[in-house]
């Protein structure tokens, strides 16, 4: 059998029991996913996934021009006449459960 080491790490408690719903879905221990994330690590020397900014950032009402404000603001208001509105439960619950926020 091979020599193992521990590794001890501190992470939020939701994140913890959402990866660990994850993993038992995938019949992966915790500490086996863990290995695989470090021999990743060694064989890309690096971290095995990108990471980005996002793509787009949220605007800031203090960084536009008046403008630009209300040109944003008609468009909120052109998304609303059409339909195009999320329940704010759902954008909460889809927050939550991707994010643990």
């Amino acid at each position: 059998m091979a020599r193992t080491s521990n590794v001890f790490a501190r992470v939020e408690p939701e994140i913890k029991e959402q990866a660990e719903a994850v993993l038992d879905q995938l019949g992966i221990p915790m500490s086996s996913a863990i290995g695989i994330f470090l021999r990743q690590v060694v064989l890309q020397r690096g971290l095995p996934f990108d990471l980005k900014l996002p793509a787009s950032q949220p605007l800031s009402a203090g960084a536009l021009s008046e403008e630009q404000f209300n040109a944003e603001i008609e468009k909120g208001l052109a998304d609303l006449r059409m339909g195009k509105t999320t329940p704010a439960e759902s954008v909460a619950d889809r927050m939550h459960r991707d994010y643990g926020i």
